[in-house]
């Protein structure tokens, strides 16, 4: 059984499919074993509780330096004994020692089609302004390997999103949610558990 340690910075939507696709069995041989977020106040937290998940929040304002903040989050991962750490709408950078203590064991949903839309300064709703400004006609998510670039990790899974006429940043981010996000970050975690998931040079390949 694969234990999860999911990281959520706001409402947890993406946690919420997770949830779902559990307990629905669309997600096998896996369980979330916690939830930590950075912000106190964030509503994935409450989603946590309800499912009777430990809810944690770990927060950089409690430390007097980044670095003190970063040894309490990998202490909570550890002691928490999870397996595979998933980034769900997570906005703090995961430093080094996290990423070299597991290594291809964190993964993160981003919202476009990595390498269009990505990197820093890209993340929430800054992506769907961008797309929209670019004019592109397809957009969508992607769920990939962490590592100590910028989403510059092994891609695992991709789909795609058509961007419609009169489309808003808000409205598009609903689609790319609803259509991508909430579809592939469950299904990557469910190929993970099931060990149909091998990165060979830094290539992902999915076994059938």
């Amino acid at each position: 059984m694969l234990k999860l340690g999911i990281l959520v910075s706001g409402g947890g939507t993406n946690l919420q499919a997770i949830l779902d696709a559990v307990d629905n069995g669309s997600i096998t041989n896996a369980e979330v074993k916690t939830v930590i977020s950075n912000n106190a106040n964030a509503y994935a937290l409450e989603r946590a509780r309800q499912h009777g998940i430990e809810a944690v929040c770990v927060s950089p304002k409690s430390y007097d330096t980044r670095e003190e903040f970063n040894k309490a989050l990998l202490e909570k991962l550890k002691e928490s004994d999870v397996d595979l750490v998933v980034l769900a709408g997570c906005l703090v950078v995961i430093p080094p020692m996290i990423v070299e203590a597991f290594p291809n064991r964190i993964i993160n949903i981003h919202p476009s089609l990595i390498p269009s839309f990505c990197g820093e300064g890209y993340y929430g709703l800054r992506v769907h302004e961008a797309v929209l400004a670019r004019g592109v006609k397809v957009t969508g998510a992607t769920v990939h390997f962490v590592d100590n670039g910028t989403d510059t990790g092994p891609i695992i899974l991709q789909k795609a999103v058509k961007v419609e006429d009169g489309d808003t940043p808000e409205v598009l981010q609903r689609r790319v949610m609803e259509k991508a996000e909430w579809k592939i970050l469950p299904l990557a975690i469910d190929l993970i558990a099931n060990n149909k998931i091998k990165v060979v040079d830094g290539k992902v390949s999915v076994k059938e």
